[in-house]
């Protein structure tokens, strides 16, 4: 079996994945990790010379990160007040999933309708990775899933639709990272990715639309459950 660095997703073509400097992109990476995790919390202030002060960089590519990360949603700004954390609740995961339940029918079904055989093949070859694994290593199978889902959307004509969804497709992976695949859930994915294919295969573009729908609504829904539980037991 291949190395899991193999599987890398990358953004659609002609979409930055960062869009900053290199030093830039490192602190972004560190400072959403540490709101990911918690080590930054919720509606924590973000003070640009301290966080130049903790990294041991300038205040220029810690600017950069925070507009990044205000982007993504990970951060606000307030007039007058600065930057905060935003809080990843509930009403954040549903605010994101539930926009990409309204973007995703349009890419897909555009896609069905101009899909190639080699891009038909590039859909099976990459399943056919996803069900080797088998979730054993739930990174290569993030990195897989958004890699079958690029192959749809990397050719579309609306770049802004595309990048919308890779922005937000990385914000859930990123809070889905805490929670493990239920049983459902994974034969769900397997099983919907396969009636997927034969959509396209078949050239049905509105019933893949339907599918791609159900499919971004049930991966939502997975990440709130979660979320609701792990809330409860910890009020509990």
């Amino acid at each position: 079996m291949a190395e899991t660095s193999d599987f890398k997703a990358q953004p659609p073509a002609g979409i930055d994945a960062i869009g900053a400097s290199s030093e830039g992109a490192s602190l972004y990476q560190l400072i959403r990790e540490d709101i990911i995790e918690g080590r930054l919390a919720a509606n924590e202030r973000l003070v640009v010379t301290d966080l130049a002060r903790r990294h041991g960089t300038s205040t220029n590519p810690v600017r950069e990160a925070l507009q990044l990360l205000r982007g993504e949603g990970f951060v606000t700004f307030v007039p007058n007040r600065g930057a905060r954390v935003r809080p990843i609740d509930q009403d954040f995961v549903r605010d994101i999933y539930e926009i990409g339940v309204l973007i995703e029918p349009a890419l897909t079904r555009w896609f069905v309708n101009m899909a190639t055989v080699e891009d038909i093949a590039e859909l099976e070859r990459i399943q056919g990775l996803i069900e080797e694994n088998d979730f054993a290593d739930t990174f290569r199978h993030s990195e897989l899933d958004t890699a079958f889902h690029t192959v749809m959307y990397q050719k579309h004509y609306n770049r802004h639709a595309a990048e919308l969804w890779w922005k937000h497709r990385e914000v859930l992976r990123a809070v889905s990272r805490r929670f493990n695949f239920t049983l459902a859930r994974r034969a769900a994915i397997l099983s919907e990715h396969r009636e997927l294919i034969a959509h396209v295969k078949a050239g049905n573009a509105n019933e893949a639309a339907e599918l791609i729908a159900r499919h971004v609504e049930g991966s939502g829904r997975h990440i709130l459950e979660h979320m609701r539980a792990r809330n409860a037991a910890r009020a509990g």
